[in-house]
């Protein structure tokens, strides 16, 4: 991959579509991961005034620490980018507070770590229409076109998706060229919703590399017969949530009525 040259495209793509839209500039929600320090750095590097938003809900330290390093960062080298801080904790428990609590603990686990990611999609489009933003997208290709790893209308709703077209390997190349701070490119990939330091991996049952293989794998076509051992592991692995997450990837679906049964 030429980094350079795809640095200068996505932030020319970025500069081109804000000016297009008429708007002010970029808003990134940052984490203290890969995904969101490369966006939020492209967005700063675009001229264009970048808001950084930090939106703890009862999050790690490590992550904290790597957010805010990472604002520090872009504050120090970029006049451009400004941040705020929105502790979403206390919003988070008290919708706990109105909603039914009940059901199997995975599930419930996971309906409340969606809502954090909800809740964070809102902060973000408050401040956009607050300030005439686009909501910059963190989303890589694995993520959003291979396994769907992610919320549906949380971090998958967005304005624009900068690095959608990159593996993450590739966004990791994106952030050596960018000097993203070293801590951020050494951790382990974690979407931060359950409120502790468990890693993609932990979650999926697979690494970025062995999903970007997978993915290369199906495009082939191939199928789980041309496998086995943790090969076979891993590509069942990634056409199991490619497979149920084809909602979040596709359009919605739209019941088309008939014009026969339009007419009076």
């Amino acid at each position: 991959m030429q980094t350079k040259k795809v640095v200068e495209h996505i932030v020319n793509w970025l500069k081109e579509y804000a000016t297009n839209a008429g708007v002010n500039g970029f808003v990134v929600g940052v984490s203290g991961g890969i995904d969101s320090a490369v966006t939020s750095t492209l967005c700063a590097k675009t001229g264009f005034p970048t808001l950084c938003i930090e939106m703890p809900i009862h999050q790690a330290k490590s992550h904290v620490t790597r957010t805010q390093e990472h604002i520090e960062y872009l504050k120090k080298n970029f006049n451009n980018v400004s941040d705020t801080r929105v502790d979403l904790t206390p919003v988070f428990e008290e919708f706990k507070t109105e909603v039914s609590l009940e059901g199997k603990q995975e599930t419930l686990d996971m309906a409340l770590a969606n809502t954090r990611a909800r809740l964070r999609m809102t902060t973000l489009y408050y401040y956009a229409g607050l300030k005439g933003l686009l909501v910059a997208g963190t989303g890589n290709k694995v993520e959003d076109f291979g396994v769907g790893f992610y919320t549906k209308y949380g971090d998958g709703g967005v304005d624009l998706s900068p690095i959608a077209d990159l593996l993450k390997s590739e966004v990791y190349s994106i952030a050596k060229e960018l000097n993203v701070p070293e801590s951020i490119q050494v951790a382990k990939p974690s979407d931060g919703l359950f409120g502790d330091a468990r890693s993609d991996e932990d979650q999926i049952g697979a690494n970025y590399d062995e999903l970007e293989w997978a993915m290369k794998m199906q495009e082939k076509g191939k199928s789980i017969e041309d496998f086995t051992g943790r090969e076979l592991t891993v590509f069942n692995i990634y056409m199991s949530y490619n497979r149920r997450n084809q909602h979040k990837m596709l359009p919605i679906p739209i019941c088309e009525i008939p014009k026969n049964l339009k007419k009076i």
